[in-house]
């Protein structure tokens, strides 16, 4: 590879005040960058932080959400201390606001938008609604959202989430941004801007990236391997448990291991006990190692999702251990198995079809799964994506 010239990096985000994927994201890029000798400096908020809000702050905290004056200021004078090259932002919501953005063009500095779910163009963030995809915001309008309550269940938050993206699609701000999309079905979202008669983003910004993770696991050969399989996840409709359950219903002979907590636990163990299975464990939250051995020794894993997803982490992990993913054609899941390569798929409401699988399902080489992680999600192949991005967006100022 070519010796690339060093970059000044700061790096955006937004923490939730639930901890999730795009941490672990943003965590693994900084050291990344910094392993290749770059300078990579960061601008985070906590969302807990409102927790702790006075009443004036809790009033003034929608009208913070469109424009932070704190942030304006703060990510100029970073930009002028440290001499950054550009910005790479992961999140904005809902600390930090989209005055990020305006700081970076003030200064004259390009921003590089990472887009981990679908909020540019959905309020929620999900295109899901009562347990449902929905795309409506993208067909008639934001403001559909604001009915349904879509963002946090609330009318109010929805409105304002709803009314920031409004008005800077007005302003003409995402159209001055460039974008890491994670596949090519967030992409093909994403250009979903430009449906409504304008043109509110440049095709020509959008890149496409995975994310990645380090792996220096060995793999184990599937005839070495435990008669079982494997959900890590929430316990949560959305994400396909109740489907993977009546799935199991009628399987027998192998062994379903659950890993992870969520709003719907208490039902499904009382589900299990009720049924009586004795070949599902429930275990509750583990350990990212734990999740990796199981992963290692296991046929498959599960991803029975209802939603579009958007880039689970997990899958990159079972790759990198060789161990194929049966899972929803939908959305981003669909878009990352390679059939009969890396895993196969199956209608996402169709539990007897799951089970066809399951009872029926192939032999697969880990070693050409792990081939295909190391060829698009390991961390050299990343490194090099994310440094061609970064070298476009730099050019073109």
């Amino acid at each position: 590879m070519k010796k690339q010239e060093s970059y000044r990096v700061l790096i955006i985000h937004n923490y939730y005040q639930i901890p999730g994927g795009e941490d672990t994201v943003v965590s693994n890029e900084k050291r990344l960058l910094e392993q290749h000798g770059h300078a990579a400096f960061f601008y985070m908020r906590k969302n807990q932080e409102i927790n702790g809000f006075s009443l004036f702050q809790k009033l003034s905290f929608p009208f913070q959400t469109v424009f932070s004056h704190r942030t304006y200021r703060e990510i100029k004078k970073i930009i002028r201390d440290k001499h950054i090259d550009l910005i790479h932002v992961h999140n904005t919501l809902s600390l930090i606001s989209p005055s990020v953005y305006y700081a970076a063009f003030k200064c004259k500095v390009p921003v590089i938008q990472t887009v981990h779910n679908f909020r540019l163009l959905c309020p929620g963030a999900t295109f899901v609604r009562n347990g449902m995809i929905c795309e409506d915001c993208v067909e008639k309008g934001l403001f559909c959202s604001v009915k349904g309550k879509c963002y946090r269940n609330s009318r109010l938050q929805t409105f304002v989430s709803a009314f920031t993206l409004k008005l800077h699609r007005i302003m003409g701000t995402y159209g001055r941004i460039y974008y890491i999309c994670l596949t090519e079905f967030n992409k093909k979202k994403l250009l979903q801007l430009n449906n409504r008669g304008k043109q509110l983003i440049e095709p020509d910004h959008i890149f496409v990236k995975p994310n990645f993770v380090w792996s220096k696991s060995e793999i184990l050969p599937m005839s070495k391997r435990k008669n079982q399989y494997l959900y890590a996840g929430r316990l949560d409709t959305l994400k396909g448990i109740w489907v993977l359950l009546e799935a199991w219903e009628k399987i027998n002979d192998c062994q379903l291991m659950l890993c992870g907590g969520g709003p719907e636990e208490a039902q499904v163990s009382s589900f299990l006990k009720k049924k009586g299975f004795d070949k599902v464990g429930l275990f509750g939250q583990v350990t990212h190692e734990k999740v990796l051995e199981i992963l290692r020794e296991s046929k498959a894993l599960i991803m029975p999702t209802q939603w579009y997803e958007g880039q689970p982490m997990v899958i990159l992990e079972s790759y990198s251990v060789g161990t194929p993913v049966i899972g929803s054609s939908l959305g981003n899941v669909k878009d990352m198995i390679v059939e009969g390569v890396t895993g196969c798929t199956f209608t996402h409401n169709e539990p007897e079809e799951l089970r066809h699988i399951i009872e029926h399902f192939p032999e697969f080489e880990a070693a050409a799964i792990r081939k295909h992680f190391d060829e698009k999600y390991g961390s050299e192949e990343n490194y090099e994506k994310l440094i061609e991005i970064y070298e476009r967006s730099i050019e073109n100022r």
